[in-house]
C-alpha cells in the first residue's frame, strides 16, 4: 500500500471592521518541494474575522479534496487563528452559533484522522494573509479575486507538470525544509506552564485596566522576535550626515467611550462603541490644538468607530481627508471584551495568568497576543514610513498600538507595555529618520485638554 500523500495547507481570513468587509485566502503546499499546488481567495461580504478564518479553512480543505479525490492524504493545517486551531483540534468548545455550522462543514471535508492542526505566528502565514487582503481589496472595488492578478507567494515556486530533477533552489529549498520540519513536529506540543505573576510594583496601574489597555503586570516571558525592520541600527554620538526631514507620527489616542471610565477591555473583537459626550469634547479640543500648531499634513485612522470619530473632528477642522488603516486597530481581546480585569480574573483565571506571564499568550477565545499585535503594528509602521517620508502624519489609534510603537522605537522589552500611561485623547510623537533610527519626542501629553 502506498504511503499517504503529505500536504500542508495554510489559511487566513480578515475583516476590515470586525464585522466588516471580509475575505479569506488559502494555499495548498507540497512539503517536499515547497511548491504551491493550489490557491483560493474570496471576498465574502460583511462578516467577522472568525467567520472569515473558518471560510479560509474550508476553502483549503476543499482544495485538497478536489486535488486528490482518490488519494490517501495527511494534511497539516497551519493557521494564525488560535480560535480555529483549538476548536478544530477539539480542545476548545464551540459555543458561538455562527461558528458551529462552519466547524461542522470543515470537519466533513476530509476524515478527521487525516488532518492535524497547528497554530503559527501571523508572520509565518504571509501567503494566505496576502490572498485574504487581495480578496478584500477586490471586494472594495466591487469585484472578486482573480488568480491572474495575485502577487501572493511570488517567491514561492508553483507546481509544474515536470519539475526539474535537481530540486528547488534557493528560497524554495529553505521553504521546503521549513515545511518538512513543521510536518515532523505536527504532534501537539505540551502546554507550557505559565510563569507565576510576581507582585505588582509600586506606582503601577490599579487592578482594572484602561479601556483597551492591559492592567499593570509582572515581568513578561521571553521577549518575542522583533521584525527585522523594527531592530534599531547601531547609533552613536559621532557626526552624522544630513538625513533630511523624518517621517513624524503624531499618535493620538481616541477620546473616551462609555467603557473608558469603567476600565473595561475594549478592543477590536467585541462591540464598536462610539465616543461619549466627554470623548467628543476631547476630540474637539485636540482639533483646536492641531489647528493652532498647523503641523499635521496627513491623517490616518484605525477603522474602529471611536477612532474614526476622533479623526473626523480633527480632519474637519484642518480640511484634510482621513485614510483608514486596518493595522492600527486595537488588540482583539477575545472573550474578555467588555469585561473588567476583576471579571476576567474571576471567569478565566488560568488564561489571564498565562497572558500576564508571556507576550505570546492570547486572551481566551482566540484574541491576539502582544507578539501578534507587535508584528501587525511593525508592518503597518513600515508601510506608513515609506508612504509618508518627510511628512508629519496624525495616527488616530488605540492604547496598545501606540504603546507598541513607542516600545519598538525604544527597543524596550514587551513588559514595558505595562509601564506606560496613556490617557484618552493624549498625544505621543515618534520621528523616523532615513537611517532607520526612531526618536521618541513626546509621550502621553494631555496639555491640550485643559
Amino acid at each position: 500500500m502506498p504511503a499517504p500523500r503529505q500536504l500542508v495547507v495554510e489559511a487566513d481570513g480578515g475583516s476590515r471592521g470586525n464585522p466588516g468587509p471580509a475575505g479569506y485566502g488559502a494555499v495548498v503546499i507540497d512539503p517536499d518541494t515547497a511548491q504551491v499546488l493550489a490557491e483560493a481567495a474570496e471576498f465574502i461580504g460583511v462578516a467577522s474575522n472568525n467567520v472569515a478564518e473558518y471560510r479560509g479553512l474550508i476553502a483549503a480543505l476543499t482544495a485538497v479534496r478536489d486535488l486528490f479525490p482518490d488519494t490517501d492524504v495527511r494534511v497539516l493545517v497551519r493557521m494564525d487563528s488560535k480560535l480555529v486551531v483549538e476548536q478544530m483540534s477539539g480542545r476548545w468548545k464551540i459555543k458561538h452559533p455562527d461558528m458551529k455550522p462552519l466547524a461542522a462543514r470543515a470537519a466533513e471535508i476530509l476524515p478527521a484522522s487525516s488532518v492535524t492542526y497547528e497554530w503559527i505566528p501571523r508572520a509565518e502565514n504571509k501567503h494566505a494573509d496576502r490572498l485574504a487582503n487581495e480578496a478584500m481589496d477586490a471586494g472594495r472595488r466591487g469585484g472578486q479575486w482573480e488568480p491572474s492578478s495575485s502577487t501572493a507567494g511570488l517567491d514561492t515556486p508553483r507546481a509544474a507538470p515536470e519539475p526539474e530533477p535537481s530540486g528547488p533552489p534557493g528560497d524554495a529549498a529553505a521553504g521546503a525544509a521549513k515545511v518538512r520540519a513543521a510536518m515532523a513536529a505536527a504532534r501537539p506540543a505540551p502546554a507550557r506552564a505559565p510563569k507565576s505573576p510576581q507582585a505588582a510594583r509600586a506606582g503601577q496601574a490599579p487592578e482594572s485596566p484602561q479601556a483597551g489597555q492591559a492592567p499593570d503586570v509582572p515581568q513578561a516571558g521571553q521577549a518575542p522576535d522583533v521584525p527585522q525592520a523594527a531592530q534599531a541600527p547601531q547609533v552613536g554620538w559621532g557626526s552624522a550626515p544630513d538625513l533630511g526631514s523624518p517621517a513624524t507620527f503624531v499618535l493620538l489616542r481616541h477620546g473616551e467611550t462609555v467603557l473608558t471610565p469603567e476600565k473595561r477591555f475594549s478592543g477590536s473583537g467585541g462591540g464598536d462603541p462610539e465616543l461619549s459626550a466627554t470623548g467628543r469634547d476631547q476630540a474637539a479640543r485636540a482639533a483646536d490644538a492641531f489647528a493652532a500648531r498647523g503641523t499635521v499634513q496627513e491623517i490616518v485612522s484605525s477603522p474602529l468607530r471611536r477612532c474614526r470619530e476622533t479623526a473626523a473632528a480633527v480632519a474637519d477642522r484642518l480640511g484634510l481627508e482621513v485614510r483608514i488603516e486596518e493595522g492600527l486597530r486595537e488588540t482583539d481581546f477575545g472573550a474578555w471584551e467588555g469585561l473588567t480585569f476583576a471579571e476576567v480574573r474571576e471567569r478565566f483565571g488560568s488564561d489571564l495568568s498565562a497572558w500576564l506571564a508571556s507576550p505570546e499568550a492570547a486572551p481566551t477565545g482566540g484574541g491576539e497576543s502582544f507578539t501578534e499585535v507587535a508584528e501587525r503594528v511593525a508592518a503597518t509602521r513600515d508601510r506608513l514610513i515609506a508612504a509618508y517620508a518627510g511628512r508629519t502624519v496624525l495616527l488616530v489609534t488605540h492604547v496598545t498600538p501606540i504603546k507598541t510603537l513607542v516600545r519598538l522605537a525604544l527597543g524596550a522589552p514587551p513588559e514595558s507595555l505595562f509601564r506606560m500611561e496613556l490617557s484618552p485623547a493624549s498625544l505621543s510623537v515618534v520621528a523616523y529618520y532615513a537611517d532607520g533610527n526612531p526618536s521618541l519626542r513626546l509621550l502621553n501629553d494631555t496639555s491640550h485638554l485643559g
